[in-house]
């Protein structure tokens, strides 16, 4: 069995689940001053892992069945290799003119950014907004200049589990995760080589398959 592992905030709830049950999803968001939506992977997690029962019409339930979850335990089984999706790659030198008309060409919400084909960092829509609107002159600044770098960057690989992929993505709040294989140059030094990426909608898609088999 997969040892899961839960964020503060998925303490927090479990906590106010126990004390308060039964209890909605919008009485949860406003005792943790946070929107329905910022819960709704916490909660999914939850409920996915059997930790928490989902009422309609009622709210949510401590059960503690944890890992006994019909859904986790199928879900535990499928591989990130089996739900990745194509990612949006710029070089370094990509001015961010260019990078963020790909971003949204693509509709992406994370950037990944490579150079000689190995990946070195990633860029999200936030930061994009936040060269915006300052003074860079966007024609002329190379997208690696605002990018988050390796080995800073969170990643996965096909082996990992769709759970482990969005426990990551919960996580660290971020909106993509770079899928990765481990490459060894001919002078022995490791890099990674971006083979796709498991972003929150990849995530979606898995539990509407779910829900519609």
């Amino acid at each position: 069995m997969i040892d899961i592992k839960l964020s503060k905030r998925q303490e927090e709830i479990i906590e106010l689940v126990k004390e308060h049950q039964p209890i909605t999803s919008e009485q949860l968001a406003e005792r943790l001053s946070v929107t329905r939506a910022a819960l709704r992977p916490d909660l999914a997690i939850l409920t996915m892992t059997g930790i928490l029962e989902a009422r309609p019409k009622v709210g949510y339930l401590y059960s503690n069945n944890k890992g006994n979850s019909i859904v986790y335990d199928y879900i535990k089984e499928i591989t990130v290799g089996e739900i990745k999706s194509s990612p949006t790659i710029v070089n370094e030198d990509t001015n961010l003119h260019e990078a963020i008309v790909q971003l949204f060409l693509d509709d992406a919400g994370t950037m990944f950014i490579e150079n000689n084909g190995y990946i070195t960092g990633a860029v999200s829509r936030k930061d994009f907004l936040k060269v915006a609107l300052g003074n860079t002159d966007i024609h002329r600044v190379p997208v690696g200049i605002i990018m988050t770098r390796m080995p800073n960057i969170i990643t996965v690989s096909d082996e990992d589990t769709a759970y482990e992929a969005a426990r990551k993505i919960i996580e660290h709040q971020v909106d993509s995760l770079p899928v990765v294989e481990k490459v060894v140059d001919k002078d022995g030094k490791e890099h990674a080589k971006i083979t796709g990426k498991v972003s929150k909608t990849n995530i979606t898609k898995l539990f509407v398959k779910l829900g519609s088999s």
